[in-house]
């Protein structure tokens, strides 16, 4: 029968099962289910299989590389024209397989620009904290901006959370939206959140935690690697119930704003400078631009081909980038009464995030592989491009300009602006993450936590990281 596309799946199946009644003897009927669920138990053991191989070769290769930046480090004190080279080590994955005779050279001079950037400063990652509660996976975090160390995380459980970074406890939950919150940014200056949502809106809401809140769940304790995936029993957000330590969750269901005009999913929000305004992003291929006071929609921007995946706001001046399925993303300037707009191209898939750096530059990430710096007066080229062995999620900029970089693989890698790898955050022990890493973000030092670092995984945990550089024969 020729599929038509009004015709449903189980329409479909009623015809099939009329017009093939009894024409299969019943002892083969069981014959072929037997035999398919033996090629689904095969299936199901190959795919173990491969999950096991899959983590002995990421072992292996970070072996390799260890032994290679050992061996290298003889060769990059005699020979400082490999080492002032520019570009980086390129994944074998992604490099070129034609030109087999160039390889070695070409190998052993991007071996040794990665030596160059651990001769002096060299990167120490340790997990500190894991936060866990949220029901489904977590799209977002951020940092609080104040003095307040505290978090906050957007899921797909349709909840925003505000946990204490140093007690690991969540202090309060958002139940306003309707749909899975992809989004949470704190305002700069107040106690503040504006999130996004599948519901097609965004909501600013009260975000005030007390001292007293912060010494009731404050622990000293740190996490000892210990797996505490299935911990919280389904307790923790479900409308204002106890998490599965037993403390209690203060519940906000009301906003105090709520931004309309979206008609899709509005997949991300963010502050202006000052927090007057703010700016979203969303499936219907637009950006629209808010008063936070009134709600009310002051500009819609136009001209990305396909849906936006990201926006991002420049912290002091009146810039605001988005990031679109179209490959593309584009700088807006609202500097003047008549705002200009610069289209950056340069990734061959959607890119899926983009950042400003306290330089004035952008760095943008993409579902193909590769983070690209740019300078924001000049869209032609990019200052650097880090190749990368998975697609890439939203990715963040630290105060020292180290870019944290999530994956779907469920790595999350360090690197300098100048594209020299740094680190990547260790994967041992069952501290790390389970499934994609979606997002990261830095802190800034004035809050005094021992975590600066947090990265939000679908596995439903965050973790958050002690990242510290230091000089080399130092502690």
């Amino acid at each position: 029968m020729p599929r038509v596309r009004s015709h449903t799946d189980a329409e479909l199946q009623y015809y099939r099962d009329q017009d093939h009644e009894n024409i299969l003897p019943q002892p083969f009927k069981n014959r072929l289910h037997d035999l398919f669920l033996q090629i689904e138990k095969e299936f199901e053991a190959l795919y173990a299989n491969n999950l096991t191989l899959q983590e002995k070769v990421e072992n292996l290769t970070e072996r390799l590389e260890r032994e290679s930046v050992i061996g290298e480090r003889v060769i990059g004190n005699d020979e400082n024209d490999a080492a002032s080279t520019k570009g980086v080590l390129k994944n074998k994955l992604s490099g070129p397989s034609s030109q087999k005779v160039k390889a070695a050279n070409k190998l052993r001079v991007q071996t040794s620009k990665i030596v160059s950037s651990f001769k002096n400063d060299t990167v120490s990652c340790r997990m500190v904290r894991e936060y866990i509660g949220h029901r489904d996976g977590v799209w977002d975090v951020a940092v609080s901006r104040g003095g307040t160390p505290v978090i906050a995380t957007a899921s797909a459980d349709q909840t925003a959370c505000i946990w204490g970074i140093d007690g690991g406890r969540n202090l309060l939950q958002y139940i306003g939206h309707s749909g899975s919150v992809n989004s949470v940014k704190f305002h700069p200056s107040q106690d503040l959140i504006l999130s996004a949502s599948g519901d097609h809106t965004a909501h600013v809401w009260q975000a005030a935690i007390t001292p007293d809140q912060l010494r009731v769940h404050s622990s000293e304790d740190e996490v000892d690697g210990s797996d505490h995936e299935d911990e919280d029993d389904g307790g923790g957000l479900g409308g204002g119930g106890r998490l599965s330590d037993g403390g209690g969750v203060a519940t906000l269901r009301t906003p105090l704003r709520e931004l309309t005009g979206h008609t899709s999913v509005v997949i991300a929000a963010d502050w202006l400078p000052g927090g007057d305004q703010a700016i979203t992003a969303a499936w219907d291929r637009t950006a629209n631009l808010y008063d936070t006071h009134t709600g009310e929609l002051l500009s819609q921007l136009i001209g990305h081909d396909q849906e936006l995946t990201h926006c991002c706001s420049h912290p002091t001046q009146r810039l605001v980038v988005t990031a679109s399925k179209d490959t593309t993303f584009r700088l807006w300037d609202f500097r003047e009464p008549i705002h200009s707009v610069s289209v950056f191209q340069g990734h061959t898939e959607s890119v899926t995030s983009v950042c400003f750096t306290r330089e004035d530059k952008v760095v943008s990430g993409s579902d193909d592989r590769s983070v690209k710096v740019w300078d924001v007066k000049n869209m032609r080229s990019p200052l650097a491009t880090i190749r990368l062995d998975s697609p890439v999620n939203r990715l963040a900029v630290s105060p020292t300009n180290v870019i944290a970089i999530p994956q779907d693989n469920r790595h999350v890698r360090l690197y300098d602006l100048a594209g020299n790898r740094l680190a990547r955050l260790p994967r041992s022990n069952r501290q790390c993450h389970r499934r994609m890493v979606c997002s990261v973000a830095w802190s800034d030092e004035s809050l005094g936590a021992r975590c600066n670092l947090f990265t939000a995984g679908f596995d439903r945990v965050v973790y958050g990281w002690s990242v510290n550089s230091f000089k080399e024969g130092k502690d």
